[in-house]
C-alpha cells in the first residue's frame, strides 16, 4: 500500500460534521484502508458510543475517497457519488466506543464508468467489527467535490 498525497476533505463531498473518517491510511489499485478514532465530537456518538450501524457510512464514504484518489491520480477532480445500496451487511458489535481506532477498508470488486461495486470491513485492534458488500454510483452529470 502506498501513502495517500491528498487529505480526505479533498477527495469526499462532505465537509465536517457529516465528514466522518479522519485520514486514508494507504491505497493501491484496488483497496483503499482509512481509519476513524471515536471521540468526543465523532457525529452520532451517544451515551454507549457511535452506533454500529453508522459502520456503513464509514465504508461508503471510504468508496468515495477510493474514487477520489483514483481521479486525483489521472489529473481530474473527484465527482459526486451515491451509495444505492448495501448486502451482507453484518455488524459484529452493537457499537464502536470511545478511544476506539476503526481501520475501514474497502476493496474494488467492479467498476465501470459509473457504477461500482465494493467489499467492506472495519477492524478494531485486529477483531471484526462489521462487513458489507456496497454498490455506488457515479454519474457522469454529478458535479465535482469542491476543493
Amino acid at each position: 500500500m502506498q501513502p495517500c498525497p491528498w487529505p480526505i476533505a479533498e477527495l469526499v463531498p462532505h465537509r465536517p460534521p457529516m465528514l466522518l473518517l479522519d485520514q486514508v491510511r494507504g491505497h493501491d489499485a484496488t483497496t483503499l484502508v482509512a481509519s476513524v478514532t471515536i471521540g468526543a465530537a465523532s457525529a452520532f456518538l451517544q451515551a454507549e458510543g457511535v452506533p454500529a450501524h453508522v459502520g456503513l457510512e464509514y465504508m461508503a464514504q471510504g468508496c468515495a475517497a477510493f474514487a477520489g484518489i483514483t481521479a486525483r491520480a489521472a489529473g481530474g477532480t473527484p465527482r459526486l457519488g451515491f451509495l444505492l445500496g448495501a448486502r451482507r451487511f453484518e455488524m459484529h458489535r452493537p457499537w464502536f466506543l470511545p478511544g476506539e481506532e476503526l481501520l475501514v477498508t474497502v476493496t474494488l470488486t467492479y467498476r465501470d464508468e459509473a457504477m461500482g461495486s465494493f467489499t467492506g470491513r472495519i477492524e478494531i485492534a485486529g477483531n471484526l467489527a462489521a462487513e458489507a458488500d456496497l454498490t455506488v454510483y457515479e454519474p457522469p452529470e454529478a458535479g465535482e467535490v469542491p476543493a
